[in-house]
């Protein structure tokens, strides 16, 4: 492609574009419209948002402590698949996901009450379901500790190349 066929193929998409900055001059403070909810490429977070709309009392949005949930709640949410406007693999999905991790984990202290989809107390968590949280937060951690030492290492690799590189005459700059 020639640059005449550049400078056209600029010119048009200027030309294309031009309305639209337009309209943006004229209202600068108008926000783009609100969206009914978030878009996103991953199904188990899709899932997640659709739990938090409707049963913000079990799955609280992000910075809020996790609550354990109630055994069944899988059974209990299905229910309510016409609601949350996912399948019966992305409810799953969500909710697996939900449960995992150190959020979830820390939650699940002996004594501490399970919560139903409406928040209500539903059971309590046993010591042997703490005992186990422990063990997948201790198991996480260690897989973390694994993955930054890997990072680290791979990342201090690199920044060494210049001082192993044979072309490399640390005389030079002296």
């Amino acid at each position: 492609m020639g640059f005449e066929h550049l400078a056209e193929l600029r010119d048009r998409l200027r030309a294309e574009n031009e309305p639209q900055k337009v309209e943006r001059a004229k209202h600068p403070k108008r926000k783009s419209p609100p969206q009914a909810k978030p878009h996103s490429q991953d199904p188990a977070v899709e899932a997640i948002w659709s739990l938090q709309k409707h049963f913000p009392s079990a799955f609280p949005v992000n910075h809020a402590p996790k609550a354990p949930l109630k055994e069944g709640i899988l059974k209990d949410a299905e229910q309510h698949l016409e609601l949350l406007g996912l399948t019966t693999e992305q409810l799953k999905l969500g909710i697996s996901t939900w449960c995992r991790g150190t959020r979830y984990w820390a939650c699940m202290l002996e004594g501490a009450p399970r919560l139903d989809l409406s928040g209500q107390p539903a059971g309590v968590v046993t010591a042997t379901q703490a005992t186990h949280a422990k063990q997948q937060a201790s198991r996480q951690r260690g897989q973390d500790r694994r993955h930054r030492a890997k990072a680290k290492a791979s990342h201090s690799v690199s920044g060494s190349e210049v001082a192993t590189d044979p072309g490399y005459d640390s005389t030079e700059s002296r």
